[in-house]
Order: structure tokens, then sequence, then C-alpha cells
């Protein structure tokens, strides 16, 4: 007796890893932005670290790359 192998499939479609690829994209661009404003002088504050890039922006941007991840494995291919 043969045991026929069956074809292996990958467990999402194409599209889900595009999507995936695509919000694993966008939390690293929102760390990206979170980046830098620090100061050379400890004595001296910089009021940079505080600004809407750093604040709002990035934030925002790793939550919505998170919930662009979440959706791309809970997305049910066509079949």
């Amino acid at each position: 007796m043969e045991d026929k192998q069956q074809p292996q499939e990958f467990l999402f479609d194409a599209i889900n890893y595009k999507i995936l690829l695509i919000g694993i994209a966008v939390i690293a661009l929102g760390f990206i932005l979170m980046s830098g404003g620090g100061s050379d002088d400890p004595k001296v504050f910089n009021e940079a670290v505080f600004n809407f890039r750093r604040i709002r922006l990035a934030p925002t941007m790793v939550l919505i790359g998170f919930g662009i991840t979440i959706y791309s494995i809970l997305k049910k291919d066509k079949k």
C-alpha cells in the first residue's frame, strides 16, 4: 500500500500574506517615527520628545499596523 502524499498547502492565501506584510511595514514605520528626540546633554531638556509625531502619530501607526495584521490573520479565503 502506497500512501499518496497530498500537495502541501499554505496556511493562508497569497492576499493574506500581502496584507500581513503591509501591516508589519506599518508597525515598523510607527516605531521608526517614535525614535530620536533625545538630548546629548542630560542637563538640558529637549521639547522634541513631546511633539505630535512621537506622541500621536507614531502610536496610532503602530495600532493601525496591529489591526491590519490581525485582519490578515482572520480574513477567510473565498473557497
